[in-house]
């Protein structure tokens, strides 16, 4: 199977994952549950699946924020609200925004319920640290809640691969979204206020990339190297996250991406999601 596949199976389960970011309902849910600040419910619900760990665990794990943006949120978030709790909230709170948007459930929901979670079921846990401790909660009651968890495993296996294919060539987290935004995909001006990086780090994160010859100096403008480098990521980010999909079959994941789009054109169509996203997904995407 062509790892392009993946690709195209990522942009688009991803917008359904990523309401739980972007939709006032779920902001509204961890405000209900006594955490303010949109970030401290952001890394409560990411990381709840691993407990209640440090900040450089989830630091690690997570690979592109600063550390100080992470320790603003952990370890004080868990004074707050315990890892399982932060779990329940999250999964409510995306139902309740996939709920303001879709209304009842769908029937392509439905039919992609089992394939889904056949498809998260296949997919290993080696390397994976963020998927793999995902792999250790229960199965959520219902399609729409079933859907969304099995799109989160998902992107989680897929996101764990391609924090590995960068650390496999020595890009480093601000260096990630240095190159991304050189290569046209995040900007600047959304990426690094969306992970704490300062213009000084950021700055001399170009400096270091540019020393590579991956960027040119004071512009940060890819390079050719650049360029090649950044696609032989994210081509060994779509081989690592084949797998699931491969086991399936192709006639099973083409029905898997028709149905897929049939649930996510609502809410790219909502305009829930900003675009140029901090989420790392393509334009035109949403």
């Amino acid at each position: 199977m062509d790892p392009a596949v993946a690709r195209r199976l990522w942009s688009r389960f991803e917008p359904y994952h990523a309401v739980t970011y972007f939709s006032p309902a779920a902001r509204q849910a961890w405000t209900d549950a006594g955490v303010s600040g949109f970030w401290r419910g952001y890394f409560a619900g990411r990381a709840a699946a691993f407990g209640p760990v440090p900040a450089p665990v989830v630091t690690a794990a997570f690979h592109n924020f600063h550390p100080r943006m992470v320790e603003r949120a952990i370890p004080d978030v868990w004074e707050r609200i315990t890892p399982a709790e932060a779990g329940r909230v999250r999964l409510q709170g995306a139902v309740a925004a996939l709920d303001a948007i879709l209304g009842r459930p769908l029937p392509a929901e439905r039919e992609l319920a089992p394939i889904l979670r056949a498809a998260a079921g296949a997919a290993t846990g080696e390397g994976r640290p963020v998927f793999a401790a995902h792999t250790a909660l229960d199965w959520p009651d219902g399609d729409r809640a079933t859907v969304w968890h099995a799109c989160t495993l998902l992107r989680e296996h897929r996101g764990d691969g391609h924090v590995a294919a960068l650390v496999a060539v020595d890009v480093d987290g601000c260096e990630a979204q240095v190159l991304a935004a050189a290569a046209g995909c995040s900007p600047r001006a959304v990426t690094q206020p969306n992970r704490g990086w300062s213009d000084d780090e950021w700055d001399a994160a170009i400096a270091r990339l540019a020393g590579r010859g991956l960027v040119a100096s004071g512009t940060g403008t890819a390079t050719t190297a650049g360029r090649e480098l950044r696609a032989r990521v994210e081509d060994a980010t779509d081989r690592a996250a084949l797998r699931p999909w491969a086991t399936l079959g192709a006639d099973v994941v083409a029905r898997v991406e028709e149905r897929l789009e049939v649930v996510v054109a609502p809410i790219r169509a909502s305009g829930l999601i900003p675009e140029p996203s901090p989420i790392g997904l393509p334009p035109g995407r949403l």
